[in-house]
């Protein structure tokens, strides 16, 4: 495998962290750059089992500074880039629509003027800008269909629009000046690392606490989910199979309501603390709907299966039983994130690089 410089950008994140491990233990010869700012969902604990691995290096910086961005890519002429950095929590782009128009969008457009204008000298020729983005672009789906690569765009929220305008910059990039791109659209992720503001993290950590669960509505919305390690591989797969300026769509073929898929997490965590069935399930507490909330996401994803060969390995029982496993063996992990404390060893690990 030939040496190239890789750009990973959101690598303190949740899905960012899988991929950041996945491409340093699998790939010795790049020299993969995490690039995080390091905001409340970036953790670089994720990532303490690779961090001192020769063939990675880590980069505190904000997308949102498109001269930052710049003077990066003129020092190390990076091959390619995969751009996960995203704020993507929908409560909280109701309520700071703007950071999510920062991020997303203006952050993006400086990653792609960056990536253009370095690569319009060095050629285009095996570069690659790889945006990760997500279903939620597509809209809401009533009781049948899925979404399709060449499913409309119909964002419902502000965290939505933001993504889908993304993607049509990118595309817009790649039509005008020729980027290569590719851009993946996926689904409902969840697995080890998740900040506990998403469901079913959230779900775990308030049954350890005895906390309520937060149900919107009756519960019957409707979400396909995919284990975030699942994700990472097809990530590999697109990165250096994907056709260029190709969409591919992923997912699990996993669909559960939410209310449901609370009743599985309470069953086992029930089990797993040697509680009677249905104490958990006694935290279940209904909560006014999320404004514009989508009923239904359902992935299609057989273009990815059928010409990649990539296809999700875990089934969902086993896959959630695996990510409860994980955050029971790793309270601390939560207990330091919820609390910020990570941020001191952030400062312990790299003041003096």
């Amino acid at each position: 495998m030939a040496d190239k410089k890789i750009l990973i950008t959101g690598g303190a994140g949740f899905i960012g962290s899988h991929v950041v491990r996945l491409f340093v233990n699998k790939y010795p010869n790049y020299q993969i750059f995490n690039l995080d700012k390091l905001t409340y969902a970036g953790n670089l604990k994720n990532l303490t089992d690779i961090e001192n691995s020769p063939n990675y290096t880590f980069v505190k910086a904000d997308i949102v500074d498109g001269e930052a961005m710049k003077r990066l890519f003129e020092e190390h002429r990076f091959d390619g880039v995969l751009h996960l950095a995203a704020e993507s929590h929908v409560d909280r782009s109701i309520t700071h629509p703007l950071d999510f128009v920062n991020t997303n969008v203006i952050g993006t457009v400086n990653l792609l003027n960056a990536a253009r204008d370095v690569w319009k000298t060095d050629g285009m020729e095996s570069k690659l800008f790889y945006h990760i983005s997500t279903d939620e672009v597509y809209g809401s789906l009533d009781e049948g269909g899925f979404f399709y690569e060449t499913t409309a765009y119909d964002p419902q929220s502000p965290y939505s629009a933001s993504k889908a305008s993304s993607d049509h910059f990118v595309r817009a990039y790649n039509n005008t000046y020729k980027l290569p791109i590719v851009i993946t659209n996926c689904s409902n992720n969840y697995g080890p690392n998740q900040f506990p503001e998403k469901l079913i993290p959230l779900c775990i950590n308030n049954i350890l606490n005895n906390k309520p669960l937060p149900i919107y509505g009756k519960g019957e919305n409707v979400r396909d989910w995919l284990y975030v390690v699942d994700h990472a591989r097809a990530i590999d797969v697109v990165f250096h199979h994907g056709k260029m300026g190709e969409t591919y769509n992923i997912g699990g073929f996993n669909e559960w309501k939410n209310i449901d898929l609370v009743k599985v997490i309470c069953r086992v965590m029930d089990k797993k603390q040697g509680n009677p069935e249905g104490t958990a399930e006694k935290l279940i507490t209904y909560v006014t709907d999320r404004a514009g909330h989508d009923l239904r996401y359902a992935i299609e994803a057989h273009k990815i299966m059928n010409e990649l060969g990539w296809q999700p390995s875990l089934q969902f029982e086993e896959g959630i039983e695996k990510t409860i496993d994980w955050y029971l063996a790793n309270k601390q992990w939560m207990e330091e994130i919820t609390s910020g404390d990570y941020m001191n060893y952030y400062e312990k690990m790299y003041s003096s690089r």
